[in-house]
């Protein structure tokens, strides 16, 4: 949750806390602690009850649309099936995007002026400053 911030990050978080909520700041952390377990109570309950009323093994992961008909539905031959036919489609288009991004790569190397290359053909000249006022506005 938190794989983004730094210790600086999180040490300012926790001292805005700090001052926003003063000495109320361990009760608001237990009730907010206090409210995640009931939300993952809820959960658990719900994904019992529905594993017992559908008469199979459902995680909360298995939850999602996709995963749902895939683990449920589709067999593993099915999947496969549905699958074989777009897997060229797909390796065509991975093998086309990177040869852009090689070509890419290229191009921004040969334009990369901060290494000392300077290949630049002619001075760009600056474009015609902007009008003040539109004309045709009024």
């Amino acid at each position: 949750m938190f794989e983004n911030l730094n210790w600086w990050e999180i040490g300012a978080l926790l001292m805005l806390a700090l001052l926003i909520f003063g000495e109320r700041l361990p009760k608001v952390i237990g009730d907010g602690l206090r409210m995640v377990r009931n939300l993952r109570n809820m959960a658990q309950n719900a994904t019992s009850d529905l594993s017992r009323e559908l008469g199979t093994d459902i995680r909360l992961e298995d939850l999602h649309p996709k995963a749902f008909i895939r683990k449920h539905v589709l067999s593993e031959d099915d999947e496969a099936a549905i699958r074989k036919p777009l897997q060229s489609l797909f390796d065509d288009v991975k093998q086309d995007l990177n040869g852009v991004k090689s070509e890419l790569s290229d191009v921004a190397a040969a334009a990369d002026f901060k290494n000392g290359s300077k290949t630049a053909a002619a001075p760009v000249e600056s474009p015609r400053p902007a009008q003040r006022y539109d004309l045709d506005a009024t």
